[in-house]
């Protein structure tokens, strides 16, 4: 599955019933939970990371994947103006765009 189908499918699911879907019951909770969620799962994947557990870390980074994606969704912002961002930022060093933005 690429990240343009998984979004695909969190968007679909936008309309569902919360009983019948998670990502219908997260979209229906509002921006903020949402965020609260992908908050939670990034500090499991950071201490995933910290042990050195490479299949906890593998399994919470779909979940972090999952989750921003969820997050992105109930705020409307579309996968790909995050792609256009990264491939914009491709030609500038991480260094001076990072100085760029401070």
């Amino acid at each position: 599955m690429t990240l343009n189908e998984l979004a695909e499918i969190i968007a679909s699911r936008k309309g569902a019933d919360p009983d019948s879907s998670w990502t219908a019951r997260l979209l229906s909770q509002g921006p903020e939970k949402c965020a609260e969620k992908f908050g939670e799962e990034a500090v499991e994947a950071i201490i995933e990371a910290v042990k050195g557990d490479r299949e906890g870390l593998t399994n919470e980074a779909a979940d972090v994947i999952y989750h921003l994606l969820v997050m992105l969704a109930a705020r409307e912002v579309p996968l790909q103006d995050v792609l256009d961002t990264l491939a914009a930022r491709q030609s500038t060093s991480g260094i001076a765009e990072k100085a760029a933005r401070t």
